[in-house]
């Protein structure tokens, strides 16, 4: 497929930037991009990217110029945004726990808001009344997602008001007159089966005659992306005709047609992204090959975080006899990418790419060890392009200040 990057495009990256390097196929992003927009191209639904999972402002603006919209987890990534060129209705901040005077900044900038708190909600209405549309985040109690980690709808979530303080949100917005434009659910990342967000709407659908001034229904994201062969995916086509179904049986009784928002980040960009690091040391033990990369979990720290499994290849060495082996970093900590896999057989200096890591790759990154910050290319139409250098050691110097 043309949306995938050849070993031979890899290895020339590699040649050119050096490595650990991370690598942005945008053929793919566009694709994963048109996947969801024709799917849902029946239905008044817009489609907002979480930049959690890649802010690059390459990337934004490339979400920007394919039509796509952007949706933020704090102020910075929300400033980023407006920076890449998005008009501020382009731009959602679903807010997290955050002190209020980043909500009134949010304000300022004239952007969709989404508040997950009673109190920032009763803030927001003592100062701005009915004088500026906002949405709520609730919290259906849904268990779902891969991990634990990542699942942020069950009832011991910090994310969202619970449903079941809906009557204590009702009279915050009466007694405020808080002009509720959206409701707004996430259940949690790596959702494979569409009867969550099927269950998730459901939950609403009780919700939303008490909000006469509705006009979105914002279903958040967290579709599954396949990390290993014929592994489980989210169905789009079959989301967006659930989606539909559940609308056409359950009208807005307030008379208004209800516009349908989604937050898919890893879904765009995770397949999309690439590591390339180097094979440092090989170390043979009695039970384990060690294969030590020039990364870590500084770069990388998915598989240590949520043992979350990236396929790794050796483009190396690509019809090598396959051996098993114990892919590891250089940090002074355990930093294990891959125990016991099977790989083509590895030398010191091969090119081991792992795939998957568009998604909380580099923007989960550190300077851990004091190591330098991987360097990130974004591939398009077959052009290599360096969107962000390698840290240098003045960059691990830049914000600190010599007293002694």
């Amino acid at each position: 497929m043309a949306s995938q990057l050849s070993n031979q495009q890899l290895s020339a990256i590699a040649q050119q930037f050096g490595t650990p390097t991370y690598v942005y196929n945008a053929d793919k992003i566009i694709e994963q991009y048109q996947t969801l927009t024709t799917a849902f191209t029946q239905q008044n639904v817009r489609i907002f990217y979480a930049c959690k999972a890649l802010t690059n402002i390459n990337i934004l603006k490339l979400i920007k110029n394919i039509g796509g919209n952007v949706d933020c987890s704090s102020i910075n990534e929300v400033k980023l945004a407006l920076h890449a060129g998005f008009e501020p209705s382009r731009v959602l901040y679903t807010s997290n726990g955050i002190t209020f005077n980043e909500i009134e900044e949010a304000q300022s900038l004239g952007i969709h808001i989404n508040i997950d708190s009673l109190s920032n909600l009763e803030k927001f209405g003592k100062k701005y009344g009915h004088s500026y549309p906002v949405g709520i985040r609730l919290r259906p109690n849904i268990m779902a997602g891969g991990n634990l980690k990542i699942s942020t709808g069950h009832d011991k979530s910090k994310f969202g008001i619970p449903v079941d303080q809906i009557d204590e949100v009702l009279k915050v917005v009466a007694d405020n007159n808080i002009f509720i434009k959206n409701l707004h659910i996430h259940t949690g990342s790596e959702i494979k089966d569409v009867a969550v967000f099927v269950k998730g709407i459901e939950v609403l659908f009780d919700i939303i005659p008490l909000f006469k001034e509705l006009e979105v229904i914002d279903l958040g994201g967290g579709f599954k992306v396949p990390y290993k062969q014929d592994d489980a995916e989210t169905d789009i086509n079959l989301l967006a005709q659930e989606v539909g179904k559940a609308f056409e049986n359950h009208p807005n009784p307030n008379g208004k047609p209800l516009q349908v928002w989604f937050e898919p980040g890893k879904y765009l960009v995770s397949e999309a992204g690439y590591l390339i690091t180097e094979v440092s040391v090989l170390k043979t033990t009695k039970t384990t090959t060690f294969a030590s990369v020039n990364s870590g979990f500084n770069h990388l720290i998915r598989p240590m975080f949520y043992d979350a499994y990236h396929k790794i290849t050796n483009i190396s060495n690509p019809e090598g006899e396959e051996q098993v082996y114990t892919v590891t970093g250089n940090i002074c900590e355990t930093d294990t990418f891959a125990t016991d896999r099977t790989l083509n057989e590895i030398s010191e200096g091969d090119l081991l790419v792992f795939a998957n890591a568009g998604a909380y790759g580099f923007e989960m990154s550190s300077n851990f060890n004091s190591r330098y910050k991987p360097a990130e290319v974004l591939v398009k139409e077959g052009e290599f392009h360096l969107i962000r250098r390698r840290d240098t050691f003045e960059d691990l110097l830049r914000n600190q200040l010599e007293v002694l």
